[in-house]
């Protein structure tokens, strides 16, 4: 998969998936607009990923559409268009549904979905220019239900069909996929998941025993993956929702 030259813009690209999916393209030879939540996390993010001339910061709250447009911006700005968008950022909180409130369900499906929505329409004309690619971070959460997740099966449950419905109504000039990852060694998981736990480590035998392959995936795994889905090697491939959890929603046995 050879990226030399494309310009890739990816959100939540400081930390977590994004900042490994940010580290896969620029490794394959493209230009990456890293993307944080303000001005300080962008360049923490781009230090991060060893700076240089392939990464350029591109901030923006993904949380609101004017914040989408301005990561947007920021990114085309700097790499002279866009070729692929990744939407990543995002965010998951385990609460029971009769303790869900407005604030946590607005700023799990804010970042999640509306984000998602809002950084794709404000990329389609420089996707639609270029004949480009749109890769959007779902869940195993969006494929089917959880206990204690509605409000983050809800928001990735809707990245799923906002792919499909993209897929078709972007076609044949941008394409548009998901990945949908279990659980993923990133700090996002390790801080909510099982940090907090009463026992951490039988918390992350649990998360591991969920996934038929006993265990949790890698960020570099999940990125690949995208890289994969953006790439030319998958020019035939639009509106898929990619499992990367381990056999997690194969079934039970």
């Amino acid at each position: 998969m050879d990226f030399t030259d494309k310009r890739v813009l990816v959100t939540g690209s400081s930390r977590g998936i994004g900042r490994a999916t940010a580290g896969e393209f620029a490794a394959r030879g493209a230009r990456v607009a890293v993307n944080g939540r303000t001005a300080d996390s962008t360049r923490d993010g781009v230090a991060r990923l060893g700076g240089g001339e392939r990464f350029h910061a591109a901030p923006g709250d993904v949380s609101t559409a004017a914040g989408c447009r301005a990561a947007v911006r920021a990114a085309a700005e700097a790499l002279g268009g866009l070729d692929i968008l990744v939407n990543s950022a995002g965010v998951g909180v385990a609460a029971a549904f009769a303790e869900t409130d407005e604030a946590l369900w607005d700023a799990t499906v804010d970042i999640n979905l509306k984000g998602t929505f809002f950084c794709c329409q404000a990329a389609l004309p420089h996707l639609r220019a270029a004949g480009g690619a749109i890769v959007n971070i779902a869940s195993d959460a969006g494929l089917m239900g959880e206990t204690g997740l509605s409000a983050y099966c809800a928001s990735k449950g809707g990245v799923v069909n906002l792919t499909r419905a993209l897929a078709l109504e972007l076609a044949p000039g941008v394409r548009v996929n998901c990945v949908c990852p279990g659980y993923v060694d990133t700090d996002m998981v390790r801080r909510d998941g099982i940090d907090k736990a009463d026992d951490p480590a039988a918390r992350e035998r649990a998360l591991a025993d969920y996934a038929p392959l006993k265990r949790i995936a890698l960020p570099a795994e999940v990125a690949r993956a995208i890289a994969y889905l953006a790439s030319d090697d998958a020019a035939f491939v639009t509106g898929a929702a990619l499992p990367l959890d381990g056999g997690s929603t194969s079934g039970r046995s």
